[in-house]
């Protein structure tokens, strides 16, 4: 899986910048991007970063309360 030293080498490069901070705001780029919407990443907004992991080719973001953010970067997916 050629992906996965990008996921890897994305994980590091949030930790130090994520890990500890508020969640100020979530902008989805297009509604078809969203597989679930229980409960609605409004939820996300304001809990504090407690840890990242990697799921397969997936980037999980886990806040307060045990609630994650799963993000898939596609083919050529960039994070912005």
């Amino acid at each position: 899986m050629p992906e996965l030293p990008d996921i890897a080498a994305y994980i590091t490069a949030l930790e130090s910048r994520i890990v500890g901070q508020p969640i100020e705001h979530i902008r989805l780029q297009s509604a078809f991007l969203l597989r679930t919407a229980q409960p609605p990443l409004s939820d996300a907004e304001g809990r504090v970063v407690r840890e990242l992991r990697r799921i397969g080719k997936r980037i999980a973001i886990g806040v307060e309360d045990d609630l994650w953010l799963v993000l898939h970067l596609m083919i050529a997916g960039r994070l912005h």
